[in-house]
């Protein structure tokens, strides 16, 4: 995976392999335009970021990306149904008003969501509330008084809500800092064991 994506964050590099080539994609969220620039390199897609910092909007730009200055959580009214083969959001559901409401949208638009999630249910985050301290962890590296995390999750909050709302998980992939996948000790406890969820979703 290393020789094709080129250092290239774990969970993106996860996230390009699911991507079918010439694919239709939206990203939520795209910080500097990093997914998106690797996966019209490699993959042909064609596709839109949506980003509020200004900053990541000039990377976005200088990389070449098309990117909207938008901001999610005044939703995507500017879309069609099914508009896109994917819609995705990494690393960025937490920091919305209204994460059910993101959700919804994203698979209003996109025929497959792809959301990704620090989960709060891991053990290094438990054994520090346990101490009486906010966890700082590395998916979860910021200080309370300066993250912009506000609706934090874990594993079993997703799916009980994906559950809810009918949302099918047609797939799931577990991380932490020395494996990603889903079988052996993070198959069998997720929610204690992963350190970030990524989930392809469907209607």
């Amino acid at each position: 995976m290393k020789g094709r994506h080129n250092g290239l964050r774990p969970d993106l590099a996860l996230i390009s392999d699911w991507i079918r080539p010439g694919s239709r994609i939206l990203d939520l969220g795209c910080g500097d335009g990093t997914l998106l620039a690797h996966l019209a390199r490699t993959r042909q897609v064609h596709g839109y970021g949506l980003e509020i910092d200004p900053d990541n909007i000039a990377r976005c730009l200088e990389a070449g990306v098309n990117v909207i200055e938008a901001d999610v959580d005044e939703g995507l009214d500017d879309f069609r149904d099914g508009s896109f083969d994917y819609v995705v959001m990494t690393q960025a559901l937490q920091a919305t008003q209204r994460p059910d409401h993101v959700v919804s949208e994203i698979l209003r638009v996109g025929r497959t969501g792809i959301v990704t999630f620090p989960n709060f249910g891991h053990w290094k985050v438990r054994l520090a509330l346990a101490r009486g301290r906010m966890p700082t962890t590395p998916a979860l590296p910021e200080e309370w008084y300066s993250t912009g995390n506000i609706h934090l999750c874990t594993v079993a909050d997703f799916e009980d809500l994906c559950g809810a709302r009918g949302w099918r998980i047609r797939r799931r992939s577990l991380m932490n800092h020395r494996r990603m996948g889903s079988g052996g000790a993070l198959g069998l406890l997720p929610n204690l064991l992963a350190e970030v969820a990524l989930y392809v979703l469907e209607k």
